[in-house]
């Protein structure tokens, strides 16, 4: 049997959604059916959808950008890195200031802010600028990745709806910081890797429907695959944010490989998988580990060119200039040793008596964001009414959708053994590249922010399991408006929490008692 199955389709050629075929379809169903089910989408219709939920989205993770900030100064881990992108754009896209010792994260987060400091200045509006586009760029992609997923304008603009009613994706797209830049780029390479499998089983079908998909026991070469390879720079771009990106090439790169190897059983191929080994896994090596690596040299490339860039010249002066690696470049070296700081540096950050954050939280908290964090808090402002407010800003997950993560993971591998369901092996790739590796250290501080990539795949699980619920568009009338009164009462409690929890995700000025309303639980104060 395949473990890919197709797409259900309704008599109307749209793609239902709802449910997979548990197993392959019965033995002598064509298998370009399998490989290429016939769509005819409205695609007017889904771009007017994604474009719609998008500027809606936008409008609220942009509204009061500059607000607040500590007295007209960065907030929380802004003070990091809003000051080194200035120095950034005030170098030419580097920082030099080799006395602060906690350039930490490559360049390519920081270049990113400065772009919103050039363009509207030292403030909260232009340090929060670009992480505000990332944040409406992700609601756009998780938009269209979901559509693809399921075939539905419907469940593509409910994933966009859940997107944006997360408090999680709202803040971190609101703030100075790096974690919605990986957020984007590992959303990006996701996508990019979808629209390859559908473009590999579209070859494959090609190759059935002329006859020369038995030209060898391996089945045939696939070309170069222009979506691989943007999946390739868009991972290579999230590692040149922070190096937890690293986890996704290693991910992405398994679940592409298994991708080609199921793609090749369901067209027939006779070796399905010693064909992905001898066709497909040394392309994939290229586009989703070596390429990855030259998109994150290539974001030094300010470093590179200036003399005066934190360890810029380490070679003759920190380090030797023979060595057994003394056939490298000077500059390679230089940075390796840059970097071999770097690595240091967050190895002895670690959790001890003397060096705990009160905010810290350990990752088997993070999937119910049951350890939030506070940015701001101003205790004796003014604006709600009274004559003294509470102002704050609280990093948490819109609880209505982060304490269902461990019931959707469940299902979601339910679905992944017992279905073969690849879409929800996906999101349990996507979800886990960004948690599991947590775990590999528990003694390093940690910070529930970390958790930012993961917001959308736990979006897409939770629109996959609404899209059951909803049921086929075949389905009966009682059957499918039961299903839709359901998925309609639960979006509409997501976005009612998130309203709930508006002001204390934006800073607004509230009472004292609504201060203390809004803390759920004892670990959220």
């Amino acid at each position: 049997m395949s473990v890919v199955a197709p797409l259900s389709t309704d008599p109307d050629g749209v793609v239902a959604v709802g449910e997979l075929p548990p197993t392959e379809p019965p033995t002598g169903t064509d298998p370009i059916e399998r490989l290429d089910p016939p769509v005819r989408a409205n695609r007017l219709r889904g771009w007017a959808v994604t474009l719609t939920i998008s500027l809606l989205g936008g409008l609220i993770r942009f509204w009061n950008l500059g607000f607040p900030t500590d007295k007209g100064t960065p907030i929380f881990d802004e003070k990091h890195y809003v000051p080194q992108a200035w120095q950034v754009l005030r170098n030419g896209g580097y920082e030099d200031n080799a006395g602060y010792e906690l350039v930490v994260h490559p360049p390519l987060g920081k270049q990113l802010i400065a772009i919103g400091e050039w363009m509207f200045g030292y403030d909260g509006w232009g340090w929060r600028f670009s992480s505000a586009v990332a944040g409406t760029l992700c609601i756009l992609l998780v938009v269209r990745i979901a559509r693809r997923m399921t075939r539905s304008d419907l469940l593509g603009a409910i994933a966009g709806i859940l997107l944006i009613c997360d408090g999680v994706s709202h803040v971190q797209s609101r703030m100075g910081m790096l974690d919605i830049f990986i957020a984007l780029f590992v959303v990006m390479a996701f996508g990019c890797l979808l629209v390859d499998r559908d473009q590999v089983r579209a070859r494959l079908a090609v190759a059935v429907r002329e006859g020369w998909l038995d030209t060898s026991p391996f089945g045939p070469r696939l070309g170069f695959r222009w979506w691989r390879f943007a999946g390739g720079v868009s991972v290579g771009l999230a590692c040149s944010i922070k190096w937890s990106g690293v986890w996704y090439i290693v991910a992405f790169g398994l679940l592409s490989v298994l991708w080609d190897a199921t793609a090749r059983r369901a067209a027939g191929v006779r070796r399905p998988w010693v064909g992905t080994i001898a066709r497909d896994v040394l392309p994939a090596l290229w586009a989703l580990a070596l390429l990855p690596v030259l998109v994150y040299l290539g974001t030094w490339w300010a470093w590179f060119a200036s003399e005066t860039g934190v360890d810029r010249h380490a070679v003759g002066s920190k380090i030797g200039v023979d060595s057994t690696f003394g056939f490298v470049p000077d500059a390679l070296r230089s940075l390796w040793f840059y970097s071999g700081n770097v690595l240091d540096f967050h190895e002895h950050l670690v959790t001890s008596a003397t060096n705990r954050h009160p905010w810290e939280s350990k990752p088997w908290t993070w999937p119910m964001g049951l350890r939030p964090m506070l940015y701001y808090y101003e205790g004796s402002t003014t604006g709600c009414g009274q004559t003294s407010c509470v102002g704050a800003t609280m990093l948490i997950g819109t609880p209505a959708m982060w304490w269902l993560a461990f019931p959707m993971l469940a299902w979601s591998l339910w679905r992944s053994i017992f279905r073969l369901d690849w879409r929800y092996v996906a999101v349990l790739v996507g979800y886990g590249a960004g948690l599991l590796p947590w775990f590999l250290n528990v003694d390093r501080q940690m910070y529930f922010f970390y958790v930012t990539p993961m917001a959308p795949f736990l979006v897409l699980g939770l629109t996959l399991i609404l899209g059951q619920l909803l049921g086929k568009a075949r389905a009966g009338a009682e059957r499918r408006g039961t299903g839709l009164l359901a998925v309609a009462l639960y979006v509409g409690l997501v976005a009612a929490n998130f309203v709930w929890l508006w002001p204390i995700l934006n800073g607004d000025p509230i009472t004292a008692d609504q201060w203390q309303a809004e803390l759920w639980l004892p670990s959220w104060r």
